[in-house]
C-alpha cells in the first residue's frame, strides 16, 4: 500500500494509505524519489486561500479532492519508472504529481529528466518553466535594464535566466536581506527595495505584496513595463494608477504558467527547456530545506507559518 500527503483542511495535513490502479499498456508505474514543495502556491492551498472563483484554474494536474480540503495537491514530482514502455523503464523522470510515494499516469504525463540533472534538482522544473513562461512573456531586449522584485523560488528562477541576456542590467530585489546570498549564489545583483537602480525598462513583479507592485511602477521609466507574476489568492490588491502611471504611460502585463506564451512552443517544449536549464548547478540555491515525506504533516504547518524559511522545500522519500 502507498501513502499520499492530502490537506485535510486549511491548516492540517495527513499521510492517507493509496491502492494503485494496474497501470495499462500506456501508463508508467513510478516511484517517487522527491517531490518539491513550491513555497508560495502550496502554503497558500495549505492555509486554504484559494478563492471560491479561482478552483478550476488552480487545479494541479493530478489533483484529488476539492479546495479548501480534503485534496491532494502539489505537481514537483521527480521518480524512477518502475512499470512501462521499454523506452521508459528504468529512467529517472520529472512529473506535475502531488507528494506520493508511487503512483500510475500516463506515459505521456513524464518527462525524463536528462543526465545532467540529478533528481534533487529536478524537481524545480515546473518552477523553472514558469520562469521560461515568465521570460517569454516578458521580451526582453538586448541592453535593457531590469529589476525582479521578489526572491522567492520564481523571482530567483526569473533572474537567472534573465541575467543571461547581453548588455542588460539586472537587479534581484528582496525586503530580506538574507536572500542576497541565494542572488549571489545565481549569479545575480542583489538590492534591497529602498536602493534599487530605477529608470527600467521592464521590472518582473513576484513578491505577491502590494508594497512590490507599488515599487515596481516607481521603478520604471516611461514607457516600461511590469510583468506581473503574483499569486494573491483572495486577497484584494489596491495598484497606484495615479501620480505618473498615466503621464509615463507605464503598463502592467500579467504572466501564468497555464498557457504557453509562445504560440510556436507547447507544453512538452517548454518543460524540455526548463530541464534542459537546470544542468546549470546554480540552481540548486533554490533548495534551502529538506524533510522526509512522513514529516510533511508537521512540516508543512510551519512552512506556512513562516516559521521555516526555506525557498524549496525537497521531500525526500525512503526506497522501497
Amino acid at each position: 500500500m502507498e501513502q499520499a500527503f492530502w490537506v485535510q483542511r486549511p491548516g492540517s495535513g495527513q499521510l492517507r494509505e493509496v491502492r494503485l490502479p494496474t497501470p495499462g499498456p500506456d501508463d508508467v508505474l513510478v516511484r517517487t524519489l522527491c517531490s518539491g514543495v513550491s513555497r508560495g502556491t502550496e502554503t497558500l492551498v495549505f492555509r486554504g486561500g484559494v478563492p471560491a472563483s479561482q478552483h478550476d484554474v488552480m487545479r494541479a494536474p493530478f489533483q484529488e479532492g476539492e479546495f479548501p480540503g480534503p485534496v491532494k495537491y502539489g505537481y514537483l514530482n521527480v521518480g524512477v519508472v518502475e512499470r512501462g514502455p521499454a523506452h521508459l523503464e528504468g529512467k529517472t523522470v520529472f512529473c506535475l504529481y502531488p507528494h506520493q510515494t508511487a503512483y500510475v499516469v500516463p506515459a505521456t504525463a513524464v518527462t525524463p529528466v536528462p543526465e545532467s540533472v540529478p533528481p534533487g534538482r529536478a524537481i524545480l522544473a515546473g518552477t523553472v518553466e514558469t520562469a521560461v513562461n515568465a521570460v517569454w512573456d516578458a521580451r526582453p531586449r538586448l541592453g535593457d535594464r531590469i529589476a525582479v522584485i521578489g526572491a522567492g523560488m520564481v523571482g530567483a528562477s526569473v533572474a537567472k535566466l534573465l541575467s543571461g541576456f547581453p548588455a542588460t542590467r539586472v537587479q534581484l530585489v528582496d525586503v530580506d536581506p538574507a536572500r542576497a546570498e541565494t542572488a549571489a549564489a545565481l549569479g545575480v545583483d542583489f538590492s534591497a527595495p529602498e536602493n534599487a537602480l530605477g529608470d527600467c525598462d521592464l521590472v518582473v513583479h513576484a513578491s505577491a505584496t502590494e508594497a512590490g507592485l507599488a515599487r515596481a511602477l516607481e521603478l520604471l521609466a516611461p514607457e516600461g513595463e511590469v510583468v506581473e507574476l503574483s499569486w494573491y489568492g483572495d486577497r484584494r490588491v489596491s495598484v497606484p494608477l495615479g501620480e505618473n502611471f498615466h503621464s509615463r504611460r507605464l503598463v502592467i502585463r500579467s504572466s501564468q504558467v497555464g498557457t504557453v506564451a509562445r504560440p510556436d512552443r507547447g507544453y512538452a517544449e517548454r518543460l524540455a527547456v526548463a530541464l534542459d536549464l537546470l544542468a546549470d548547478p546554480a540552481f540548486e540555491a533554490l533548495v534551502s530545506g529538506e524533510c522526509g515525506f512522513e514529516d510533511l504533516p508537521s512540516v508543512l504547518p510551519r512552512l506556512a507559518a513562516n516559521e521555516l524559511s526555506a525557498l524549496c522545500l525537497r521531500v525526500m522519500y525512503q526506497p522501497q
